[in-house]
C-alpha cells in the first residue's frame, strides 16, 4: 500500500496559517470522507474513501484513530471530533517534524533520516534512509517538506519517524520458550520515563502466560530430547500418550512453574548486566554497534544464565519426574543435594553457555539481514513494516537461532537428566556428543526438535497479545 496521504490544500511556509485555514481543510476532507452524507464517518467510509485514492487503512490504525477521537464511542465521527483529531495530530506532528528537521530548512532530508535512527541505536546506509524517504516524497525532491510530512502521517496514528523505527528493534516480547536472545534497547526518553520497566514487566509477562500455554509441547520436547532413540521409535503421538497414561492431564504442566518463575530474574539480571556490558566495550555509548550490542548481549545472557542457570536444571527434573517421585520443588532440591551434591545444580552449564553464541548471533544477524531486505524492497512504498513482518522476522530469526543451537540444548538437558536415570553412564559434554552420533547418527543430536518447532507459532501469538494487553494496562502507548 502507498503512504496514507491525502491531497490537501498546501499550507504556508511564510507564515502561520489563519484560524479559519485548518477548519476549512478539515471540512473539505471531512465533506470528501461523509460518503452518505449523514453529518459522520465511520470506519467503513473511512475505509472506502482511503481506497478510491489507493491508500489503504490498517487495522491497528482505524483503532487507535477511533479511540482517540470518539469522544461519545459510538464508532462515528461527527466533524467536529474529526476536526478536533486532526487539530491535535498535526501538533504532534509539527513537533516531531521540528526535531527531526536538524538544520531547520523546512526540510528531512535522507542524512536527518541517518541521524535520528543512529540516536536510537540502529545503523542504516544512506541508500536504506533514501527509501524511506521516497515513501513519502509526493514532489519526487528527496526531501520532504512539511506538508508532505503532515500528509503522510495523517491517518496514521503515528506521529513521528522514531515510533515507526522503533517497530524494528528487534523486541523480547518474542518469547520462544528459550532466554538467549540479545536484550531489548531503549531510548534515553524511555529510560527518563521510566518505560523501559514497564516494557520489561510486559514482556516477562507475555512469556509466562506464552510458556504456560506451550508446556505440554515443552514438557514433550523435553522427554524425547531425553528418551527417544531409534530402538523406542518416540514420536508426537507416542509421547503425549505416554505422559497422559503416566499421570493424567495436569502431567502435561510438569517443570513449567519453574519454567515460568526464572523468567523474572534472568530478565532483570540480563538488562542490568548489558547495560554494564555496553557501558565496557561501546566506544559511543549513543551509538552502539551490531558487534558491541551482539558481544554485549552475549556477556548478558552468559551471566543472566550462570546465576539462574540452578533453576535450569531445577525445571529439568521436575518435567522429567515421575508422579510420586518429588513432592514438590524443595523435595526435589533435597534430593538432588542428599544424592548428588551441589555440583549437580550445574551439570550442562558448558553447552548451555556455548549455545548463547550460535543462538544470539544467528538470530541478531538474521534479523538484521530480513530487516535491511523488506527496508530496501518495500520502503518506497511505507517505512512502516506492520505487525505480521515484524513478527515473521523476528519468528524466521529466533526459529534458526534455536535450530543452529538444538544439539547443543539436547546435550545440555541430557547431562541435567542423565543422574535421575537409573543404570545411566555419566559423561560430560564430549562423551555424550559421541555416544549420541554413534548410536543414532546426527540426527540424534535433533530428538525432540519437532514438538520445539510446533510450539514456536503459537508462543510468538500468546506473546504478541499478552504483551499488547499489558502495555495497554500499563499505559504504554504502541508505537
Amino acid at each position: 500500500s502507498r503512504p496514507l496521504s491525502l491531497p490537501l490544500p498546501p499550507m504556508s511556509e511564510s507564515r502561520p496559517e489563519p484560524v479559519s485555514e485548518p477548519q476549512r481543510r478539515y471540512s473539505q476532507l471531512f465533506s470528501q470522507l461523509d460518503v452518505n452524507r449523514d453529518g459522520r464517518v465511520d470506519v467503513a467510509e473511512l475505509r472506502a474513501a482511503l481506497r478510491a485514492r489507493g491508500l489503504q487503512l490498517q487495522p491497528e490504525a482505524q483503532k487507535k484513530i477511533f479511540q482517540s477521537a470518539d469522544s461519545d464511542k459510538n464508532e462515528q465521527l461527527d466533524f467536529g471530533e474529526f476536526s478536533e483529531y486532526l487539530r491535535n495530530h498535526e501538533k504532534k506532528l509539527k513537533l516531531a517534524f521540528k526535531s527531526l528537521d536538524k538544520n531547520n530548512d523546512g526540510r528531512i532530508d535522507a542524512n536527518e533520516i541517518v541521524e535520528s535512527l543512529r540516536s536510537l541505536g540502529m545503523r542504516i546506509d544512506i541508500k536504506a534512509a533514501e527509501k524511506i524517504l521516497q515513501s513519502m516524497d509526493e514532489d519526487k525532491t528527496m526531501t520532504v517538506d512539511w506538508n508532505e510530512w503532515r500528509d503522510h502521517f495523517l491517518f496514521n496514528p503515528a506521529t513521528d519517524l522514531q515510533q515507526i523505527i522503533r517497530f524494528w528493534k528487534h523486541s523480547t516480547v518474542l518469547d520462544i520458550g528459550d532466554s538467549l536472545t540479545i536484550p531489548d534497547e531503549f531510548t534515553e526518553e524511555e529510560r527518563m520515563s521510566g518505560m523501559w520497566w514497564k516494557q520489561l514487566l510486559s514482556g516477562a509477562m507475555a512469556g509466562a502466560v506464552s510458556r504456560t500455554g506451550t508446556a505440554p509441547l515443552d514438557r514433550l520436547k523435553v522427554l524425547m530430547q531425553v528418551h527417544a532413540s531409534k530402538s523406542n521409535q518416540m514420536n508426537i503421538f507416542s509421547g503425549f500418550k505416554q505422559m497422559l497414561k503416566e499421570g493424567g492431564v495436569v502431567s502435561l504442566w510438569r517443570g513449567n512453574g519453574m519454567n515460568v518463575v526464572k523468567i523474572a530474574p534472568e530478565t532483570a539480571i540480563k538488562f542490568m548486566a548489558y547495560e554494564q556490558y555496553k557501558k565496557l566495550f561501546a566506544r559511543d555509548k549513543q551509538n552502539i554497534t551490531t558487534a558491541e550490542r551482539f558481544l554485549s548481549g552475549s556477556l548478558a545472557g552468559a551471566t543472566a544464565q550462570t546465576i539462574i542457570y540452578p533453576m535450569e536444571v531445577m525445571k529439568t527434573r521436575m518435567a522429567l519426574r515421575k508422579t510420586g517421585q518429588y513432592s514438590g520443588v524443595g523435595d526435589c532440591v533435597k534430593k538432588i543435594i542428599k544424592h548428588e551434591g551441589l555440583i549437580a545444580f550445574y551439570k550442562g552449564y558448558i553447552p548451555n553457555i556455548l549455545g548463547i553464541i550460535p543462538y544470539a548471533g544467528i538470530d541478531l544477524a538474521i534479523y538484521e539481514t530480513l530487516k535491511k531486505a523488506w527496508l530496501n524492497k518495500y520502503a518506497q512504498d511505507s517505512a512502516n513494516p506492520g505487525i505480521l513482518v515484524l513478527l515473521a522476522c523476528g519468528t524466521i530469526s529466533s526459529t534458526c537461532g534455536q535450530l543452529a543451537s538444538y544439539p547443543l540444548a539436547l546435550v545440555r538437558t541430557r547431562m541435567q537428566a542423565q543422574a535421575s536415570l537409573e543404570g545411566s553412564q555419566q559423561l560430560n559434554m564430549m562423551g555424550l556428543f559421541r555416544k549420541i552420533v554413534a548410536k543414532e547418527g546426527p540426527f540424534g543430536l535433533y530428538r525432540g526438535l519437532a514438538p520445539n518447532f510446533m510450539k514456536v507459532i503459537p508462543a510468538v501469538s500468546i506473546s504478541y497479545v499478552v504483551y499488547e494487553r499489558m502495555k495497554t494496562a500499563l499505559g504504554i502507548q504502541s508505537s
